[in-house]
């Protein structure tokens, strides 16, 4: 059974609460979708059916956290726990996976705004040498348009070998690099977008050679402890999720076969390209406060709203997408896959409404297709023209494409997939 609520602790049944309409804030930067003056109230009997779906197709568990101006939609389905069988709950933390890119990109942003790194420098003036080509800038790296292969096609081209090759292993940033520096680059620097987990890598190279210390300290003292973020982590090496968590399930490439337990891995492979912990709520804090003026100024802000335009519903900017919907509505944030996870973290133009989806899954095409439904339901409401079932695949990318679009797609649509990544 779905369990909904809203507010404090209303549960909704059939009949879906009305609420007061939210003003949007008219779409500004240069290619947005201008958006209605209001937004319709979300559609909780559609986010319902998409958490429905993900299950029955294979998702161990899936959950929805809408945050919309002080009323909060919370909503499940299935298990966090195969074996013990507990609930998923809209509490749980996870592994976001990509996600993780706006955390470092929000960081290196607010160094450029002290001046201490230049957007359009060349990565090889901060770290001398390490790429083979000094056009390469920290603009490219940020939006995704360096040319750098991603290692990670090569590393999870089998699902579950792949993953256990590298579940306990610590790599350095350098050595992940080095993975990368091994294959033809995929187009020259600035010329096309082509989304690659070595740029944020390089990006976590670059915060930790600017800063003078961890990742972690960076994601600590300029998001997590600012947004009072109590269920956000970064770990790295240690395996374990803090607290209370769901598992994650990764699903073998062989038809039928058993569910892997991921949930214990050091995510060393992504680092700070997709190894951050979090939550739903803490999601939605965070892109609220991003897009609401409370991470970056308003300069920075504009220069993460960038966008290159991916195919027409996608756009990607410096470590953030926008997504264009059916009713007119462009949403801002990120997806996020790691082994065991897929993840949806979006909020409207102004911060005010946002929401967070997660199943307990990976390598499933169907699902991470369903999974996209959310966004529909949550910002267009019961008028939405899109059903989840219909919605794009999207390649979030933490991981290959054979690990991220997984089974249920077939040739034909992983053909599709494949030229309508964004």
């Amino acid at each position: 059974m779905v369990s909904a609520r809203v507010g404090r602790g209303a549960v909704l049944g059939a009949v879906v609460l009305s609420m007061l309409a939210v003003p949007a804030r008219a779409a500004t930067a240069e290619g947005d979708t201008p958006a209605p003056a209001a937004l319709p109230a979300p559609d909780t009997t559609g986010l319902a059916g998409v958490l429905r779906s993900a299950v029955s197709q294979g998702a161990p568990g899936a959950l929805a956290l809408v945050d919309d101006g002080g009323t909060t939609y919370r909503l499940t389905q299935g298990v966090a726990d195969r074996r013990t069988r507990q609930d998923i709950s809209t509490d749980d933390r996870f592994r976001v996976g990509s996600v993780t890119k706006s955390f470092s990109a929000v960081v290196l942003l607010q160094l450029a705004e002290e001046h201490r790194v230049d957007l359009d420098a060349p990565v090889n003036r901060y770290l001398p040498g390490l790429l083979p080509d000094d056009r390469i800038t920290v603009r490219h790296i940020l939006s995704h348009r360096s040319g750098l292969y991603d290692y990670t096609e090569d590393m999870f081209a089998a699902s579950v070998s792949g993953f256990e090759a590298v579940r306990n292993k610590v790599y350095t940033y350098r050595q992940l690099v080095e993975l990368s520096l091994k294959k033809p680059r995929t187009n020259a620097p600035g010329a096309a977008y082509s989304y690659s987990n070595t740029n944020f890598v390089v990006a976590g190279l670059l915060i930790e050679k600017l800063t003078g210390h961890p990742v972690k300290t960076a994601y600590e003292d300029r998001v997590i402890k600012p947004l009072k973020l109590r269920d956000t982590f970064y770990v790295h090496p240690d395996t374990r999720i803090p607290g209370r968590y769901a598992r994650g399930y990764l699903t073998p490439d062989t038809t039928g076969a058993e569910l892997v337990d991921s949930t214990a891995q050091t995510v060393s492979w992504a680092q700070s390209a997709g190894a951050i912990i979090s939550s739903a709520g803490d999601l939605n804090t965070f892109f609220s406060a991003l897009l609401g003026g409370k991470l970056l100024t308003e300069e920075q802000l504009a220069e993460m709203e960038r966008f290159t335009r991916i195919d027409s519903t996608t756009s990607y900017g410096l470590g953030l997408r926008r997504r264009d919907l059916s009713c007119g509505i462009s949403v801002y944030g990120h997806t996020g896959t790691v082994q065991g996870y897929y993840t949806y973290a979006f909020a409207t133009k102004d911060g005010k409404r946002s929401v967070t989806a997660l199943a307990n899954t990976s390598n499933n095409g169907k699902v991470l297709n369903t999974l996209a439904g959310v966004l529909e339901s949550a910002f267009c409401g019961k008028k939405s023209k899109a059903r989840p079932e219909a919605a794009v695949v999207e390649r979030n990318l933490d991981v290959a494409p054979a690990s991220v679009w997984g089974r249920g797609i077939g040739p034909a649509g992983l053909r599709a997939a494949r030229l309508q990544a964004p």
